[in-house]
């Protein structure tokens, strides 16, 4: 008799879906297969995930039925210490249809939640050792992995990072130039890096020393600051939409304020509903001159991230999303990762490398959520994009709560995105009244094609009875694969 599925997962590149996978083809569960995939996205999806970086995670333990939202997002450091200004320098990424600045640079690095983050979901539910969790990651570092053309596409488009110091050269294109599409990348340093957390806690390994020696010179961190670093347990942001109940990321976060404050808005599920309601929202954004850490009281970060969602038999669910910035331009010693350049996103910076309060966890536009819905289903989604994620989720959880979509229909129908008065939308569906919206949105931008810049939904679901869905959204990519 066939054995009945044991769970699946969704992610941003088919090695980070199939790393999961195979915890749960191993008799591990969600949280064992979100920190195996993880730890496999620093590898294949160096640009967008770090553990330089950090990020939240949406748990759900399926034996209470209790929500909890992790955040293990970037801190920034205790103290200013020295010139500023040093360590703090420009570039300027090509993304072919416009360029955008960059801040990299040792001053640029806030303190780093990944580590913490990781050892935070395996002492709530992980069941598999880490080294378990890590081989696949340690694998594919040593033996190389196939660069895909969306990973190319990002290594070309911040290029000016990834050669900013020899070391990240070295790594990330020895050439000269980012590897090829379909060319093995090789990171045997991030293999090392796992080997060495398997064993004990990163503070007491090589990788936190060789961290402070790269901020030694015009970086902020201090040994107080990675020590001093603590994942924050806090209780999700809860909205009854159609019958269940969504979970979305709360304050300090910004997302999950603003997609609550889009769904209350919302009159229907086509594209000209969702554009009134997220105009709407958008308004009330630029009320605090769109300035989103003036209404949250803290800086604002959103660029650069990567999701996974995950859910196994035992009702367990983790939606995570992870960023590390753009990356600073420095490798970690021997280490084979880039710290984070979070402390130069102008929304955490906007006036100078010194703009910046001291020990304070950021506010950030990821929003990994759950979604409980009638019948038992359970739903687990996420993605990145920036400030196009707010309105990605929103369009994905409506459809799926009040539209009554299957969870493919509802990731691959056409999406839209309004801020500062611009409206982008996809125009690919033919029914989706795109001749409605030029109308009211004069400022538009029309798509003939799915397109990355809406975001990549990455969701899976089971109805309670192992039965389970999976999709990762071909804009960026994703994956998914269901265990049996």
């Amino acid at each position: 008799m066939a054995q009945a599925p044991k769970g699946t997962i969704a992610a941003g590149h088919q090695l980070t879906a199939d790393a999961g996978a195979e915890m749960l083809r191993e008799g591990g569960n969600a949280f064992d297969a979100a920190i195996a995939a993880l730890a496999m996205a620093c590898v294949c999806e160096p640009v967008l995930a770090s553990p330089g970086g950090g990020g939240f995670a949406m748990i759900r333990d399926g034996q209470s039925g209790r929500t909890t939202l992790l955040d293990f997002f970037p801190q920034t450091p205790k103290q200013k210490r020295g010139n500023c200004s040093n360590g703090f320098h420009s570039i300027t990424a090509d993304f072919g249809s416009a360029t955008q600045v960059f801040h990299i640079g040792p001053a640029t690095v806030a303190v780093p939640g990944f580590f913490a983050g990781l050892t935070a979901l395996h002492e709530f539910g992980g069941t598999l050792p880490l080294a378990d969790l890590f081989a696949p990651a340690i694998d594919a570092g040593k033996s190389g992995h196939r660069v895909t053309g969306y990973q190319h596409y990002l290594s070309t488009a911040v290029r000016p990072i990834l050669t900013a110091t020899p070391a990240s050269q070295n790594l990330f294109a020895p050439s000269g130039e980012p590897p090829a599409v379909n060319s093995l990348f090789y990171n045997p340093g991030l293999a090392d890096l796992y080997c060495e957390l398997a064993r004990t806690d990163w503070l007491q390994t090589g990788i936190a020393d060789q961290l402070l020696a790269e901020q030694s010179d015009g970086g902020h961190l201090s040994r107080e600051d990675l020590e001093s670093y603590e994942v924050v347990a806090r209780e999700p942001l809860a909205v009854a939409l159609g019958g269940a109940d969504v979970f979305l990321n709360p304050p300090p976060a910004a997302c999950g304020v603003l997609i609550r404050y889009a769904l209350a808005r919302l009159d229907g599920c086509d594209l000209p509903a969702f554009a009134r309601a997220l105009h709407l929202t958008d308004q009330a954004r630029l009320s605090a001159c769109g300035d989103l850490g003036r209404l949250l009281d803290r800086p604002l970060r959103q660029k650069g991230t990567t999701h996974i969602s995950a859910v196994d038999a035992e009702g367990n669910a983790c939606s995570v999303t992870v960023s590390n910035g753009t990356g600073n331009g420095e490798v970690v010693g021997d280490y084979g990762f880039m710290l984070n350049n979070i402390l130069g996103e102008e929304d955490v910076n906007p006036h100078g490398s010194a703009d910046w309060p001291t020990d304070t966890r950021l506010a950030s536009m990821m929003c990994p959520a759950l979604i409980d819905a009638p019948g038992g289903r359970l739903v687990a989604l996420g993605s990145g994009g920036s400030s196009r994620i707010r309105s990605a989720i929103l369009q994905v959880v409506a459809r799926l709560c009040l539209g009554s979509a299957e969870l493919e229909e509802a990731v691959r129908a056409p999406r839209l995105h309004i801020e500062n008065g611009h409206l982008d939308v996809e125009a690919f569906d033919t029914d989706s009244g795109i001749s409605q919206l030029k109308d009211h949105f004069p400022d538009h931008r029309i798509w003939p094609e799915k397109n990355m810049f809406f975001g990549g939904v990455h969701a899976v679901s089971t109805d309670g009875n192992s039965r389970f869905e999976s999709v990762g959204d071909s804009r960026r990519e994703g994956a998914a694969v269901i265990v049996e």
